[in-house]
């Protein structure tokens, strides 16, 4: 079945069918050891990269091994921990508040529902659901840039244009169950093959079932008949 005649609900089958063999194992690449560590680690992700992140936590955690010791300190000290991250003024800012919100409001517990995890300083839905579905195995669906992109590439949604709507067409169509590896199949995906300048899809085993590809493949066979009619055409004169 070529990439037209699929219906929605057959792409979203074959696409999780491949994902399921080719990729059984999906998880964040950041590194963490309880909730509150990945908290800090998806806070100071935004962003940036999870490589840049891993190199930070560390001495962070070790010396703010907790959320009371995290409230404890300022955000001026807290920059100097973070301060190669991309904006670190603010995430500093972000990282205390958050701390102190935990210990006054929380019991230093990291909540597991969405309403709750929001209103912590630098945490939107996005990260609220990383947590979710990292440390709650909840059925969240988290949308960054790369779920967004490779979304809308492949075809599992239909132009949708903002995160939220990305993440409802998703939840809809994904099995409950698959919704949390789902999150991770689309991130390393983006991450490594459909990349937002570059896409690798010579390497990428959904070529004949995502649209941005055989529409690419379309616009350039026509081109190349083209140019083959104005060379044979040439070619008479």
């Amino acid at each position: 079945m070529v990439n037209d005649e699929l219906s929605g609900k057959e792409r979203y089958e074959k696409v999780i069918a491949w994902f399921r063999e080719n990729m059984p194992v999906a998880e964040t690449e950041l590194h963490y050891t309880n909730a509150y560590g990945l908290l800090v680690a998806v806070i100071l992700s935004a962003q940036c990269t999870d490589k840049r992140v891993n190199m930070i936590t560390p001495s962070l955690l070790h010396d703010f091994p907790t959320p009371e010791a995290l409230a404890a300190a300022t955000p001026e000290v807290i920059y100097e921990y973070i301060r190669s991250v991309s904006y670190p003024n603010n995430k500093a800012r972000h990282l205390a508040g958050m701390a102190k919100m935990l210990v006054e409001q929380f019991g230093g517990e990291v909540p597991g529902n969405l309403e709750d995890l929001i209103r912590l300083p630098g945490v939107g839905r996005k990260t609220a659901n990383v947590i979710r579905s990292v440390v709650f195995n909840k059925a969240a669906m988290a949308v960054d840039t790369h779920v967004f992109r490779v979304s809308n590439r492949i075809g599992l949604t239909n132009n949708s244009k903002t995160p939220l709507a990305t993440e409802k067409e998703l939840v809809k169509n994904i099995p409950g169950e698959l919704i949390a590896t789902a999150h991770h199949w689309l991130i390393l995906h983006g991450r490594y093959i459909c990349r937002a300048r570059t896409p690798h899809c010579d390497k990428c085993g959904l070529q004949m079932i995502c649209n941005y590809y055989c529409n690419t493949r379309k616009i350039r066979e026509a081109k190349e008949e083209n140019n083959r009619i104005i060379a044979k055409e040439t070619n008479k004169e």
